[in-house]
Parts: C-alpha cells; structure tokens; sequence
C-alpha cells in the first residue's frame, strides 16, 4: 500500500480533479438547461432538444478530460466501473484499483459540493435537483436493464478501439460520442449514469438515493461482461 501510494499518488489526485470537474460541468450545465429561469431553457422548450445540448456539454467535457495531459496521466478512469474492469483485464494494481476508487468518489463528492455551493438554490431546484440519476417512468427493472447495456456498450467500444493501433487515438472521443448519445436518448430510462461515484456524488446533496442499487450493480456487470 505504501508503495502504490509513493509512486502513482499524483494519479489518484489527478482522479479526483478530473471527475470533480466533470462533476462541476454537470451541475452548471444542467443549472443553466434545466432551471426554468434560465434564458437557455426559455430558449428552447423541447426537452429532447435540450438533453441533446447537455449531451454535447457532457462528451466534450469527458473528451477534454481524456486528452488533458492529466487525463493521460492516470489514464482518465473517473469511474469505479472502468478501474475494476482494468483490474479484471491485469492492467491495473490492486491498491492502485483501492485507491483510484477512493480519490474518484472524494473527487466527484467534492466537484458536486462545491457547484452546489456556488449554485445554491438554482442547483436545489426541482427541474434540476442536482441532477440525479434516477430510474425513469418505466421503473427499476427497465432501468437496471438500460445501465447494463449502455455500460456493456461503452467498455466494449472502449476495448475494442484501444487495442487496435490505427484507431487507439480516437477511444476517447468515441466515448465521448457515447456518452452524448446517451445522455439524448437513454436518459430518461435510467437516468445515465454508468458511474456509482458520479450518481453518489449527486445523491448526496440531493439526499435521494432512489434506485442506488441499480447505479451499484449495473455498470459494472455491464462492464465487467465486456471484459
């Protein structure tokens, strides 16, 4: 343990900085398409519409945290899913899986209180409820279904691009492109989240934790079947 910490702790701090800015890209971008006082929202009424536009905030925001030289650094895990498959795979060490997983929740948990800080009572409000990840009208079942298949999706294109020598560049705008895609169409089924750090981070100010067994769960059988 000792040891993992003295040689990768720069990329445990890096974890949490990255998932807490995406954190903090979620709240202020969900403030400012969600709250019903936001031009933005006035703007535009359609709510597919609008989840498109959040989609596109959310993927740049996870390409540019994948290609940021911090992103390289760690290797741009941010999710506890992603670092126990590549434990799964033998890419990663056990205390560095034990301490990757620590450092991303203190990161999205820090990211998420500190936009609620700044945010207050635009954050707080129903339309936006520090967006959660909840399971949608068609309930848990479905839910639970949907963050097993999006997970599976996600890791299998990830494994797939990253392994082939003419393509590994682009994995993590492939990603990227996942994710806003999923963020337009599947997020009103499970709530998008593939991410236990993430929904945790949200919940937590939130203090609704409706469905966290799926957000447990689901990434990663999903994930880990890729594998």
């Amino acid at each position: 343990m000792t040891e993992a910490w003295k040689q990768h702790w720069p990329e445990y701090l890096i974890e949490a900085a990255c998932l807490g800015f995406f954190m903090i890209a979620a709240f202020t971008f969900g403030t400012l398409l969600e709250h019903p006082a936001s031009p933005l929202h006035q703007m535009i009424a359609d709510p597919l519409s609008r989840r498109f536009l959040m989609g596109l905030a959310m993927g740049a925001t996870a390409v540019t945290i994948t290609y940021s030289p911090w992103g390289k650094q760690s290797g741009a895990h941010i999710n506890p899913s992603t670092t126990i498959t590549f434990f799964r795979l033998g890419k990663v060490a056990p205390w560095d899986v034990v301490f990757y997983i620590v450092f991303q929740f203190i990161g999205g948990l820090a990211g998420a209180l500190l936009a609620s800080l700044v945010l207050s009572t635009w954050v707080s409000h129903p339309s936006v409820h520090y967006v959660v990840t909840t399971p949608g009208s068609a309930g848990a079942g479905i839910a639970f279904a949907a963050e097993i298949g999006i997970s599976f999706i996600l890791m299998t294109v990830i494994l797939n691009v990253s392994n082939k020598t003419r393509w590994h560049k682009f994995t993590g705008l492939c990603a990227g492109v996942l994710i806003a895609t999923y963020i337009t169409f599947e997020a009103p089924i499970s709530g998008m989240s593939m991410n236990l750090a993430r929904t945790v981070a949200s919940a937590l100010p939130a203090q609704h934790w409706t469905g966290l067994w799926i957000y447990i769960t689901a990434p990663l059988i999903g994930m880990l079947a890729a594998a």
